[in-house]
Order: structure tokens, then sequence, then C-alpha cells
């Protein structure tokens, strides 16, 4: 149980894969800060089957479009826990090209997948203090392979890779910062056509969520002299 009696705050912990990181932590004994925007059920049922495995669940619930509330609405209740890490999984993913991108998709997208991820990192930082932490954010093979598509998504991401690198270098020697970059993990929640997404995949297989928990695990867990690093999940994905 590697992370027994650790503190751990995940976003967008709720549904897809926000769920399967916090079960993951929860499974090697951590315990949880469950965040979700709009997904009370969900994220109800998944704190009571967390519980179910011996570690402590806290739900908090806060709109990340509206970034100045929701810090503020995080600040108050987490302000008497003690924290180990944070996971920056929530994020929006429209499909919307470049010529189409209006301001407010675009603001939408900064607000949520980049200021938000932001002020938590800082937030979480001044809670860990000159303790032990580590801080994951969640990114995505377009990152640093740009195409057509989802344009203000990939800009968001884009700007997530480069903090993640400077945030390793502000906070560095006692908090580490690395990213995750993710490909074919989960089929498409809008249901688009999964042969197209594995085409384009060197190993020719979506990944197996093992696959992705061992990361994460190494991650929040391994050698505290890796830091500032971006490791991609993506079976080749960036590379063609």
């Amino acid at each position: 149980m590697p992370l027994q009696n650790k503190t751990i705050l995940i976003t967008g912990a709720a549904r897809r894969l926000g769920r399967f990181f916090a079960f993951t932590i929860a499974q090697s004994g951590g315990n949880i800060i469950l965040h979700h925007g709009h997904s009370e059920k969900e994220a109800q049922d998944t704190a009571e089957e967390i519980e179910k495995l011996g570690v402590r669940c806290h739900i908090i619930a806060a709109d990340f479009s509206h970034p100045k509330q929701a810090i503020e609405e995080i600040e108050d209740s987490i302000r008497d826990i003690r924290l180990y890490g944070l996971v920056n999984s929530a994020a929006i993913f429209d499909p919307i090209k470049f010529i189409d991108t209006k301001l407010i998709d675009w603001q939408r997208h900064i607000d949520i997948n980049l200021t938000m991820p932001f002020l938590l990192s800082q937030l979480v930082a001044k809670n860990i203090g000159e303790n032990e932490g580590k801080i994951v954010n969640i990114l995505d093979w377009r990152a640093l392979r740009p195409g057509r598509d989802h344009f203000p998504y990939t800009i968001s991401k884009a700007a997530l890779a480069a903090m993640t690198k400077a945030m390793a270098v502000a906070l560095a020697p006692n908090v580490q910062v690395n990213g995750l970059a993710l490909g074919a993990i989960l089929p498409p929640a809008n249901g688009g056509s999964e042969n197209m997404v594995i085409k384009q995949v060197p190993a020719a297989r979506w990944a197996n969520l093992d696959e992705v928990g061992q990361t994460l695990l190494f991650l929040l867990n391994g050698p505290a002299y890796i830091t500032g690093e971006v490791i991609h999940i993506d079976g080749g994905r960036h590379l063609v």
C-alpha cells in the first residue's frame, strides 16, 4: 500500500478516466478528495465504492468554468486537510477547428484545462509546504503534435505541458511535477469511430487501463529525482 495515509485531490474524478484514477490510488491505500463539476450522483456512487476499500473519500463540487469561484470553494473545503498530491484530470474536449473557434470556446477551454490546473497546483503547493508532494497533469499526445481538429483543446493542453515543466522548476526540490500524455485509452464519449482512432496508432490497439494506472502510481510514488517529464501512454501515436 505505497500511498497509505496519503491524501490526493483528483479533479473530474466522478466519471471515466478520473474515476479510474481515483480507484487506482485508493487501491494503493491513498485517501481521495474527489472533485466533480456536475456529476453529483456519479460522484456519490464512486465515493461509496472507494470507501469500501478502507480509505476515506471526500467529495468537492466546483464548476471549473468559473475559476475564481471554484478555487475559493475548493480552498475552503481542504483548509483542514493535509495533502500529498494532485492529479489534474478534469478537462473538456470539444472538436472545434481553428476557423470555427469562437472566443467563448477558447476561454472555456483555457479556464477548465489550464487556469484551473494552475490555481489548483498553486493551492496544493501551499498546502504541502515543505513536505514531500507530487503533482501529475493529465495531457494528450496532441499537446506536442497538434493537428487540424480540437484547436482550443490542443492549445490548452500544449500550454499545460509547458506549465508542467515550469512548475517542476518552481516547486523543486520537495514537490515533483510530471505529465501523462494519453492516447487511445477509452472509446470516444461522443460515439466517434473507434476503428479510425486505432488505425492511426502504431501499437494497433487500445491501452489497457492497468498500463495507465501503473504509470500514474509510478509518478505518485516513484523516484523523487524524476520531475518535469511528460510520459506518453499512446502506443506511439505522437510519433506518426
